[in-house]
């Protein structure tokens, strides 16, 4: 041997592991720590591209943990519109690491910042989940007796999964500058009133989410000791920006930083490992047919693709892949309408601030 890059497999070598193959062929996962069985217990969260591999676990068998269901009565739409099911709990898109971790310390009480209540027009918005119940609770006190609920639905979810799979979706948050409280949403966009003296931008740094991420890793791990991780970074771009920089800027910043963490974090636990939906649906390779006519929304192929090899890697499962459907033509439409019944609907907190900025 002249050299170790004679020795190296094809998955090493751009050309062979991604110029040659054909786009549905294209597989860039590393062999994964461990598998995850039918009976396993997976739960779901993170940012909303995580709905999708909920969805395909169950339509492959597998076992989808939800610790937070609808009244029995409750037709299906009617229960996914109020956000029963789309996640293990009902706590909505988990966006940033912060978000995350303090979910888990205000379940636990080790973060207490509940009496902490926004209003619209006449209703009570949660402030963590301002878009779980449309148009909000009636009354205070309905609002806290269904928090309760939920927080003890995520302890439940805690103690009870096998696997975590989470989703890193953003980097850029609003704090509540009085109690460290981190929000899905900018106050005043879905609910409450913007204050700049007291809502604070930040944008989390790679150690920051590391951090994050490492403690909530840890304090699940505390009461549930078994308990592995799959780490995935969304490949949905930032549908706006309040960094002051361009979006394309911010949106690969926000990734990039997402992506370093993952890979840290997956060094320095055990039984941590990172699933590369992101390169899937991002890689140059096919040339931009995983994306809608927004850029933005992933177009059902790229979710197949992304669920085929999860499913194969992780699940031991081939799954048979379904026809490739032409992109459909930038010079035709320009809005996401047109390729809308390409798209797998997903609850998006995030579209709110696009909704925003078209008033």
């Amino acid at each position: 041997m002249k050299h170790p890059y004679e020795t190296l497999p094809d998955e090493a070598y751009w050309r062979r592991a991604v110029a040659a193959p054909a786009m549905a062929q294209v597989d860039p996962v590393a062999p994964p720590q461990f598998r995850i069985g039918r009976s396993d217990k997976v739960a779901t969260g993170g940012s909303c591209f995580a709905q999708h591999i909920a969805r395909h676990l169950v339509q492959n068998g597998f076992t989808y943990l939800v610790t937070e269901t609808a009244h029995p009565i409750v037709p299906s739409h009617l229960a996914e519109r109020f956000n029963y099911g789309v996640y293990t709990a009902r706590y909505g898109n988990l966006y940033t690491s912060r978000q995350f971790l303090q979910l888990l310390r205000r379940a636990y009480g080790f973060f207490q910042a509940e009496d902490m209540i926004w209003h619209k027009n006449d209703r009570f918005i949660d402030p963590y989940r301002p878009q779980i119940q449309p148009d909000g609770f009636s009354s205070r006190e309905e609002l806290l007796a269904d928090r309760a609920q939920h927080l003890a639905a995520v302890r439940q979810a805690v103690e009870n999964l096998d696997v975590m799979v989470f989703t890193l979706g953003l980097t850029e948050c609003w704090i509540d500058r009085a109690s460290g409280t981190v929000f899905p949403l900018c106050p005043g966009v879905s609910g409450g009133e913007f204050d700049s003296t007291r809502h604070v931008f930040h944008n989390l740094s790679s150690t920051e989410v590391i951090a994050d991420m490492l403690e909530a890793i840890d304090f699940i791990r505390y009461r549930n000791a078994a308990a592995r991780f799959v780490l995935t970074v969304s490949p949905v771009p930032l549908i706006a920006t309040a960094s002051g920089r361009p979006v394309l800027q911010a949106t690969t910043y926000s990734k990039s930083v997402l992506r370093v963490a993952a890979e840290e974090i997956m060094a320095l636990r055990e039984n941590v490992e990172y699933f590369p939906s992101y390169e899937i649906i991002t890689g140059s390779y096919n040339r931009g047919a995983y994306y809608g006519s927004d850029l933005r929304s992933v177009r059902e192929e790229g979710v197949d693709h992304v669920m085929r090899l999860f499913l194969r890697h992780f699940g031991a499962v081939e799954v048979s892949r379904k026809p490739i459907a032409p992109s459909p033509g930038r010079q035709d439409h320009d809005s996401v309408l047109a390729d809308a019944s390409e798209m797998v609907r997903v609850i998006c907190e995030e579209e709110a601030l696009g909704k925003s900025a078209e008033h």
